[in-house]
């Protein structure tokens, strides 16, 4: 068996592990502070929402030796200071998106790009996209957004309980305010590949922590007929006995990812790749930091607030009191007669005897000689 296998093994059976519940203000500061971080960048950069929202034009060209930033200059001096986007296509075709354009504007800056580019004006293709299409791509995805929320309150509200739903719910907005926080940090564009991406995240986070909660609902059966754990011990055996295999379907789904995003996006430029990866890359990752670390520990808490958890918690601590009461009586005793014995002096009990009465009781009965 490999060394992580035996580790797995071991957290598994209980053999070893980590107080995730009792450390869990530590995870909460850091979420928090994550999360402020997240907010703040989003509230001062903003999201650079791409065309598909604002509204815009799109213009393809074939292979030209200009660069990107000099034909982004090109692009924002011929739109009349549009913010314009270049991306390259391949070795050495352009792809130059640029905001706020309608149709009557689309036509002259694809003149002027075609005479400042050296390209012929119908080799130039043009896209132009309304900001009333953007809209509505923007409702529909909080539509879909707000019916997932929805029914994943439900589903884990009948197949587990409602303090689960809860805390299942408080992870995902985590793992959603932490990507768009770092969309708006890295300065990346918002496209529907972004909108793809965060709905994606949603099912993979929410695989995460139903794993755990599964683990949590099965080993707390019963769980107030016995005095061993209470149900936060439990609960942080159940995150223990998952931990890896959490960590690796979420090492396994990153590596691609980080593939799309590294060497597809960084590498080959190719943009709608950089949108869904990211997304990806950051909401897996969130998602299972969160499983671990904010929704289990809060289920907990929760839980243990409830009379009759309250009560097998006194319970199991009254019984942990009385067997280590009971222990150092029984082990007092010993320990004085051992440490008087080190001292050499004398030793209380039977084996200790006067040495006139010993010496009769070692003389056989009889008449002397």
């Amino acid at each position: 068996m490999s060394k992580l296998g035996n580790i797995g093994a071991r957290l598994y059976r209980g053999e070893v592990g980590y107080d995730f519940i009792g450390k869990r203000k530590i995870w909460y500061g850091l979420s928090i502070l994550i999360t402020i971080t997240a907010i703040v960048g989003l509230a001062v950069r903003g999201l650079n929402m791409g065309i598909e929202f604002s509204g815009g034009a799109v213009f393809t060209t074939p292979g030209t030796s200009v660069s990107a930033s000099e034909a982004q200059h090109k692009a924002e001096s011929a739109s009349g200071g549009h913010q314009a986007v270049v991306q390259k296509l391949g070795s050495s075709a352009l792809r130059i998106q640029i905001s706020g354009l309608d149709t009557k504007q689309a036509v002259p800056v694809q003149e002027e790009l075609a005479k400042d580019l050296n390209i012929p004006v119908k080799d130039v293709n043009t896209q132009l996209v309304g900001p009333s299409w953007g809209e509505q791509i923007a409702n529909k995805a909080w539509l879909g957004l707000g019916i997932f929320m929805v029914l994943v309150v439900l589903y884990l509200a009948i197949a587990f309980e409602w303090r689960m739903a809860l805390a299942a719910l408080v992870a995902l907005i985590h793992d959603l305010t932490i990507t768009v926080g770092v969309y708006a940090l890295v300065g990346f564009e918002v496209t529907p590949g972004t909108v793809i991406g965060l709905l994606t995240i949603l099912g993979y986070s929410l695989y995460d922590t139903v794993v755990v909660f599964d683990s949590l609902k099965e080993a707390s059966k019963d769980i107030t007929k016995q005095t061993r754990f209470t149900y936060s011990e439990i609960a942080n055996r159940s995150i223990n006995s998952t931990l890896v295999r959490s960590i690796n379907t979420t090492v396994v789904a990153l590596l691609p990812v980080a593939g799309l995003l590294f060497v597809g996006g960084g590498v080959l430029g190719a943009g709608m790749l950089n949108d869904i990866s990211l997304a990806l890359f950051v909401g897996l990752a969130a998602g299972a930091y969160s499983s671990i670390f904010i929704a289990t520990p809060l289920v907990a808490e929760l839980k243990s607030r409830e009379p009759q958890m309250k009560a097998l918690t006194k319970r199991v601590q009254a019984k942990r009191a009385s067997a280590a009461a009971k222990e150092a009586n029984q082990e007092g005793p010993q320990d004085e007669v051992d440490a008087e014995d080190a001292d050499g002096a004398a030793v209380v009990g039977p084996r200790q005897q006067p040495a006139s009465r010993n010496r009769g009781r070692g003389r056989p009965s009889g008449k002397r000689r």
